[in-house]
């Protein structure tokens, strides 16, 4: 490890001492007797939240460090990675010791945790203080902008023959067969075309992470990340197709019966069934607990009755995977069952052509190409065999079992779309002139360039790490929940600066950067929002794992 990288070593060391600071005020004022006290926790939100954010920006400072001295070892540390290690360790040490972002009006200061101390002898360790004084500078955000300029980006490569290979497939096809017509297709409101589906599930997209023996490819996190990373580039929709197939090929893998998985499994894997997450409720939101919907037990099966709200894909899905209580003597998740309710195929003309099943399609500013629907079950049929796994009670536990792997592919979902942001924002910034130069050629211009990039480099070397740690089998909700977190975040705030660089053509629904704010902005919304990631990772920090 060279000297330039020692330094943000030890900076590291010392910012790890202050999280742990922060660990333990957060400690003392919410666990009592090993347990978090929910009232305690809603009473010190701020401080819960702020903790979350602190721990997970010093993770992704630490696994920016481990990536840069993997390219090191390996002779491929090169200039443009060495940039992006110095700003991003200026840039959110800076933030740490004096004002964390949270959200756009939301910061969370050493004063509330009563750490004022700590944070100055943290800001004048020496290394640190270097680091602050030296990182994110200036001269270092322009000579990053202008690496990228020059078409020099930060390296990508996995070391992984496979998934290298994976990822320039899928960025080819993005760049040929999606980014061309993701704009139009999201003007249009008008569904993914079903030839690209066809493509796409011929390119084994939909079977990723679904076991060879039913058809899948037996892959892991990490590749499906990539590929949903280089999808999400051309659009969010076209990165969001696997989402469903990847919720519901987990649900029955971890939780079916045999006759389920051979029954649901390869037909997923091939695209041939595109299976529907039906979860969430009006007035309910992220209180699964508090879920309504009933399927009441019959001679022939189940009937469900209810309203669903937010279901993605509704109309063309095959598949749904349904979430309702089948005891209604029982309060709260325990109540709760998954059901795996097959459909057929909605048209435009006649969306639902089942009895007992209808739905109104939500407008929505972005995250378009599948269509969010709200759903009314009318006494709707389902055979006996519907209920996943076969036992009732069980619906939540198994729903939290995909929880980690559709949150790392949110995250990656961010990523995409902030790659996506920085590469319009960089070429309208190099393309259009104004007094007699390029809007490149202004300070503040190229210094959000910069910082894109540097952000959407840290989001995605998290959610690698989140998905590294998902293969290896370890339990990961902290690690997914901090990719979501971060990744969300570098999104909306590349998307943001990239529509800025555009100026007013940029709120032009003429301008791709137009769609691309939109469709950001939902990533800190689904798959639970920046508020429950935030309560997630602090209680999973805070409460030592079984």
């Amino acid at each position: 490890m060279s000297t330039d990288l020692k330094i943000y070593q030890t900076a590291m060391t010392a910012l790890d001492q202050y999280v742990e600071h922060v660990h333990q005020v957060v400690a003392d004022a919410t666990i009592q007797d090993g347990k978090m006290v929910a009232a305690l926790a809603d009473q010190h939100q701020r401080i819960v939240h702020g903790y979350a954010w602190i721990s997970s920006t010093a993770t992704a400072l630490a696994v920016l460090l481990q990536w840069a001295e993997s390219l090191q070892t390996n002779g491929k540390l090169r200039q443009v990675e060495q940039l992006i290690v110095q700003i991003a360790f200026g840039e959110y040490l800076a933030q740490i010791v004096g004002g964390l972002a949270m959200g756009q009006n939301e910061m969370v200061r050493p004063a509330d945790f009563g750490l004022e101390t700590e944070a100055s002898e943290l800001a004048n360790n020496n290394a640190v203080a270097t680091v602050l004084r030296t990182g994110n500078t200036a001269e270092n955000r322009l000579a990053l902008a202008q690496q990228y300029r020059d078409g020099v980006v930060a390296s990508d490569n996995l070391g992984d023959e496979f998934i290298d290979a994976a990822r320039e497939q899928y960025r080819r096809y993005t760049d040929e067969r999606i980014i061309p017509q993701a704009h139009q297709w999201h003007l249009d409101n008008a569904l993914i075309p079903d030839q690209t589906v066809t493509e796409l599930a011929e390119m084994g997209t939909f079977g990723i992470c679904i076991p060879e023996e039913f058809g899948g490819l037996g892959l892991g996190k990490l590749a499906m990340s990539v590929v949903t990373e280089e999808l999400s580039r051309g659009w969010i929709a076209a990165g969001s197709l696997g989402t469903r197939s990847e919720i519901a090929g987990e649900l029955i893998l971890l939780g079916g019966t045999d006759e389920q998985l051979k029954q649901w499994l390869p037909g997923i894997a091939s695209g041939e069934v595109l299976p529907t997450a039906v979860f969430t409720e009006p007035d309910v939101g992220s209180d699964m607990g508090s879920l309504t919907t009933r399927a009441v037990s019959t001679d022939n099966g189940w009937t469900i009755k209810g309203n669903k709200t937010w279901i993605t894909h509704a109309s063309r899905s095959d598949l749904m995977t349904l979430m309702a209580r089948s005891k209604p003597e029982v309060k709260g998740y325990a109540g709760l069952s998954m059901f795996l309710v097959p459909k057929p195929r909605g048209t435009e003309e006649e969306p639902f052509p089942i009895q007992g099943l209808s739905g109104t399609e939500i407008e929505v500013l972005g995250y378009r190409g599948m269509r969010e629907y709200e759903l009314a079950f009318d006494d709707f049929q389902l055979e006996q065999s519907a209920l996943l796994g076969g036992e009732q009670g069980n619906g939540f536990k198994q729903l939290m079992q995909t929880f980690e792997g559709a949150r790392i592919q949110t995250a990656a979902r961010a990523v995409g779309v902030a790659r996506r942001a920085l590469e319009l924002g960089l070429d309208y910034a190099l393309n259009r002139k104004q007094f007699n130069q390029s809007l490149f050629e202004f300070p503040r211009v190229s210094d959000k360039i910069a910082m894109m990039a540097v952000d959407t480099l840290l989001a995605r070397e998290i959610t690698y790490f989140a998905a590294r740690e998902k293969d290896k089998g370890h339990r990961c909700d902290i690690e997914a929940g901090m990719a979501k977190l971060l990744a969300a975040r570098a999104a909306w705030a590349s998307a943001d600066a990239s529509l800025q660089i555009h100026g007013g053509n940029g709120y032009s629904l003429e301008y791709e950067i137009s769609r691309i704010l939109c469709d950001a902005r939902i990533l800190n919304i689904f798959e639970g929002a920046g508020e429950i990631q935030a309560q997630v990772v602090a209680r999973g920090k805070l409460i030592p794992r079984k």
